[in-house]
């Protein structure tokens, strides 16, 4: 199903933006396109995604932003620069050959330059915490968006409810009359034929033309997708199943049809069988 959301939120020496959307699949593909401080967390948003999204094809985009007049002179640590003395000198005392240590090693040095950064398990908790909030907006949309075709699928529905129901009651005339019709052909084919004999032939292949059972069973399909469309929860994967009987129905209405009327409700139901298909794709 598709589906988009956007948040941001302050990280204290910046600002960090999170973004996920997704298009149609039928199975859960996630991608990852995060800055280089936040490609830890990957794996703890691929589960939580996981936990809330049954399938789509998903993008998530992430990346910390300096806040701006960020470029303030960055100060040594004065405690660290100390116990880095404490530690050249107690190393100087004991091996005197040993080399000073250089600017750019001292720098180096974990700790040294202070950029007050955010402590890593306030960071943590605060990406965390934002992936949520994300998803939590970003399930919203989706369930926006999944009632909107709810009510497209429903429609579709509607409209072959009413051609099924236009077409039944002419279905035994349309039979009866294809029966007649047969019938004279049989008697002019093969005048000697016995009269019972072209009535059992006709007969047996009247019920073979029957399509009640195909109408009955699209009602009953279309029951079904009523059903499944007014629970909640993931959907997707029962309709597309629901949408294969549908078409097996409409398939078989049409092979059998002995009239215009009857294959070109078949032709139209199979028209809105396939519109509901596509929208099916959208629902997870």
């Amino acid at each position: 199903m598709t589906g988009f959301a956007a948040i941001s939120c302050d990280a204290g020496h910046g600002s960090v933006s999170l973004e996920i959307k997704s298009v149609n699949s039928r199975f859960l593909d996630i991608g990852f396109r995060l800055g280089e401080e936040l490609r830890g967390f990957e794996m703890p948003m691929r589960e939580r995604i996981g936990e809330r999204i049954g399938r789509g094809k998903v993008e998530v985009r992430g990346y910390l932003q300096a806040q701006a007049g960020a470029n303030r002179l960055r100060q040594p640590n004065a405690l660290v620069l100390d116990e880095l003395a404490s530690i050249e000198s107690a190393v100087r005392a004991r091996l005197p050959q040993a080399g000073l240590l250089s600017v750019a090693e001292i720098l180096r040095w974990p700790g040294v330059l202070d950029d007050a950064q955010v402590d890593a398990d306030v960071f943590q908790a605060l990406i965390l915490a934002n992936v949520t909030r994300l998803l939590d907006e970003f399930v919203a949309s989706r369930a926006r968006e999944g009632d909107k075709l709810a009510n497209v699928l429903r429609d579709k529905v509607a409209q072959m409810r009413t051609l099924v129901a236009e077409v039944a009651p002419k279905v035994p005339t349309a039979i009866a009359a294809y029966q007649e019709r047969l019938s004279t052909k049989l008697r002019e084919a093969v005048a000697a034929l016995d009269e019972d004999r072209i009535r059992q032939e006709v007969g047996v292949f009247a019920a073979k033309v029957d399509v009640a059972e195909e109408l009955a069973r699209l009602i009953t399909h279309l029951d079904e997708v009523t059903r499944v469309l007014d629970k909640a929860g993931a959907v997707g994967k029962r309709l597309d199943f629901l949408m294969q009987e549908l078409n097996r129905e409409a398939n078989t209405l049409a092979s059998k049809s002995v009239s215009g009327e009857v294959t070109a409700v078949a032709l139209e139901l199979k028209l809105l069988i396939e519109q509901m298909r596509e929208q099916v794709q959208n629902l997870e």
